[in-house]
């Protein structure tokens, strides 16, 4: 099927790395994997350096939505697993379908530059080699971003990403500033064990439980009726009210946008600790005063251990950032996969979007096999998938008004992407993909346990 397909340069060995290996290998695509670590997992392996993974990790979304397509998770992990049962899992799938085999271990890529039609590429060890294609998918959590703010802190402050354990806060008066998943997932860590504990929020959320009527929350809103987002995000809201009552009790700013708006934030267990004083909420940090942080509501607090959960900056430092182009400091891909700019040019895994990641990133990778094979194949059929990343800009909002925020600069609302996949594959004929329905996936696994 691909054999006028050149050989694809994938960087990255972690979750969108290996959904990429299943769906080239079964599609016959000559492909090398890059991974400057000694496994595969990306992030989810705490021994990667620079993973940000701390211990009490586990997945924001339910196992039973999170998996590969056609390789659930176990049956005796829990509702969310944990980071370590995230990683096994992955290591599982990569034994059981055969991917270690196209993996360089310990070999990183340190530049991509474009000659001719093709790409040369840099390896650590100072190889270079020639490709075809160049897939992306290195993640976006290995870059930290750290804000700043008038004044002196002459205490400790450093990014979330070096976090590990709530053992670093016992005896101190500990500050987390961010409130995304992460960010209220160690504020639950120093309730538990800093002598005090603060959270600073420049806005108010939606808090979401993990849980609703005894269901994961990702399962109740996919096994529920299909509803249009207006009426969704109005039942989600007075459920959420029922639910969690008045957040201002607990010091938290009522939220100035309605639920979806911005990246769910799946923890109420954080409201458990607020409402027991364990933690409180604080305003945003106006100014640093010695060890005093200075709030913008004229509070103040003595902290020893700033801990910054603000995020990441979004790169790609083996390419020419010329070759994207950028909104938010995100790259503006097509369908997050595309580059507009250079034919060639793919990324996996630089988007964010409020559902289960492992699923969306099989039909994703199967999307960017179609199209290099596409590509190879020439002819009308080339041209008009060229014309189509050059100038198609689907809305994939799903009628959401997102935050204006850089972090939901590229941001997608899943079912959304998905109709609009759904779209793509019926214009070029290529097939639909559904759970179940990976017929060449599960060839591929069956010659992989045969071997």
């Amino acid at each position: 099927m691909a054999a006028n397909v050149g050989p694809v340069c994938v960087v990255g060995g972690g979750p969108a790395g290996l959904a990429l290996a299943r769906s080239f290998k079964a599609l016959n695509i000559p492909f090398d994997i890059y991974e400057r670590h000694s496994d595969v997992g990306g992030l989810w392996d705490q021994t990667n350096p620079g993973s940000p993974v701390y211990n009490s990790a586990h997945f924001i979304s339910s196992k039973t939505q999170s998996h590969y397509i056609d390789y659930d998770m176990p049956e005796d992990y829990p509702d969310y697993p944990s980071n370590r049962q995230i990683h096994a899992y992955m290591r599982g799938f990569a034994d059981t379908y055969g991917l270690r085999d196209h993996i360089r271990f310990n070999t990183g890529v340190t530049e991509a530059a474009r000659e001719g039609d093709g790409w040369q590429v840099t390896l650590s060890n100072g190889e270079t080699k020639r490709y075809a294609a160049l897939v992306c998918a290195t993640g976006t959590n290995w870059h930290p971003a750290m804000p700043t703010y008038p004044g002196t802190f002459t205490g400790e402050m450093r990014h979330a990403s070096t976090y590990r354990s709530m053992d670093e806060f016992r005896g101190k008066r500990v500050l987390i500033i961010g409130a995304g998943n992460s960010g209220c997932d160690i504020a639950c860590d120093a309730a538990q064990s800093a002598d005090k504990a603060f959270i600073s929020l420049r806005r108010g959320y939606h808090f979401i439980p993990k849980h609703i009527f005894g269901l994961p929350a990702d399962v109740f809103a996919h096994n529920g009726p299909q509803l249009p987002m207006w009426a969704t995000q109005r039942i989600f809201g007075v459920m959420l009210r029922l639910l969690n009552g008045d957040l201002t009790r607990l010091g938290l700013q009522k939220p100035d946008h309605r639920i979806f708006e911005s990246h769910p934030i799946l923890n109420t267990q954080l409201l458990h600790f607020l409402s027991h004083g364990d933690i409180k909420a604080k305003r945003d940090v106006a100014r640093f005063e010695g060890k005093v942080v200075h709030f913008v509501d004229g509070t103040s607090e003595e902290i020893d251990l700033v801990l910054c959960a603000t995020g990441y900056k979004w790169k790609i430092p083996y390419v020419d950032p010329a070759l994207f182009h950028w909104k938010g400091g995100k790259p503006d891909l097509y369908m997050n996969l595309f580059s507009r700019e250079t034919p060639g040019l793919y990324a996996l895994g630089y988007m964010e979007t409020n559902g289960g990641a492992y699923k969306l990133f099989d039909e994703m990778a199967d999307l960017i096999a179609r199209t290099i094979i596409a590509r190879a194949n020439g002819g009308e059929a080339a041209r008009n998938v060229d014309a189509m990343i050059a100038s198609d800009r689907p809305d994939l909002s799903g009628g959401i008004k997102f935050v204006g925020s850089d972090r939901h600069a590229t941001y997608v609302e899943i079912d959304a992407y998905r109709r609009q996949m759904a779209r793509l594959r019926k214009r070029f004929n290529w097939p639909e993909l559904k759970d179940g329905t990976f017929e060449h996936l599960r060839v591929g696994a069956r010659k992989a346990a045969a071997e």
